[in-house]
């Protein structure tokens, strides 16, 4: 249920972003207010003030860095949703799992097999049958989104670098404080202030969204594994759809549906893949404790 809530949370912050940057007001602007609240919502949350050496960070570059992956991912999806639909954008983010898993050998020293690599050259096929280079599909929005997916994937491996080191106090809160810091001199330039009280509503409504959102996903985890749980974030294309349907009346084409499935079934199949090995390391390893033990 917490990671279904996550999902959800994520999916309003989603529409509430794709209403705002197509009502006319400035993406980065936009950004700057949804880790601005995410930020205060979060020292407010964890009571950093009791606390404060939960939010030392052991390596404060590399908090620097994720945080900088997670405004690109922020920023550029925020972009991309001024011309793609919801289903689009999250169809494309779908594709993290791949790149993960490539660049997951280099990185953390996780070598992939070939049957995930298989995996991975379909996920990407997926992608071009959404974006449909060359055939008049791709567009801008097409490239802001494959960034923003791009900049997930660097951000999750950070997490995973970075997780057994840094409390999650820190992890959320520098990913949100650094990016919020980062555009203070842009603001001037960025800022449109909403006309309405709704807008107002909406655009502190994302942080709320995003906090809460990234707070419910660190309680899934906390309660299950992550293999257990890894398969349910695909429910928010149920969410995107419904969300793109009800608030601006799009429903996803055959292309984007077509090419979702791939990438879903793809990474669904990445998940079961590391599962199973991870089952039989830890069944070898079990073996070979046992004949140890036998011995002495």
């Amino acid at each position: 249920m917490l990671i279904f809530a996550s999902g959800l949370l994520f999916s309003f912050l989603d529409a509430s972003a794709k209403h705002l940057v197509t009502s006319g007001m400035s993406a980065p602007f936009v950004v700057w207010v949804r880790f601005t609240v995410h930020a205060v919502l979060g020292l407010i949350l964890f009571k950093a003030w009791q606390r404060p050496e939960r939010l030392v960070p052991k390596s404060l570059w590399q908090q620097i860095l994720r945080a900088v992956f997670m405004f690109g991912s922020t920023i550029f999806n925020f972009l991309a949703l001024q011309t793609l639909q919801l289903a689009e954008t999250v169809s494309i983010n779908f594709a993290s799992p791949m790149v993960i898993t490539a660049l997951a050998g280099p990185m953390l020293g996780e070598w992939a097999g070939w049957r995930r690599w298989l995996a991975v050259s379909v996920g990407f096929i997926g992608v071009v049958v959404i974006t449909r280079p060359g055939l008049g599909g791709f567009g801008i929005g097409h490239l802001f989104s494959i960034c923003a997916m791009l900049s997930s994937s660097m951000y999750t491996i950070m997490t995973r670098q970075m997780g057994g080191r840094e409390t999650a106090e820190s992890l959320i809160l520098y990913s949100a404080i650094v990016p919020a810091v980062f555009m203070l001199p842009a603001l001037p330039l960025a800022g449109s202030l909403p006309a309405h009280l709704y807008d107002w509503v909406v655009l502190f409504g994302l942080g709320v969204f995003g906090g809460f959102g990234h707070w419910l996903l660190i309680k899934a985890y906390q309660r299950a594994t992550a293999t257990a749980l890894a398969p349910y974030p695909y429910l928010q294309m149920v969410w995107m759809i419904i969300l793109g349907w009800l608030v601006f009346d799009q429903l996803p084409d055959r292309w984007t549906l077509a090419g979702a499935a791939i990438i879903v079934a793809s990474g669904l199949y990445i998940i079961h893949r590391e599962h199973t090995l991870r089952v039989r390391n830890r069944a070898a390893l079990d073996a070979e404790a046992e004949e140890l033990a036998k011995k002495l």
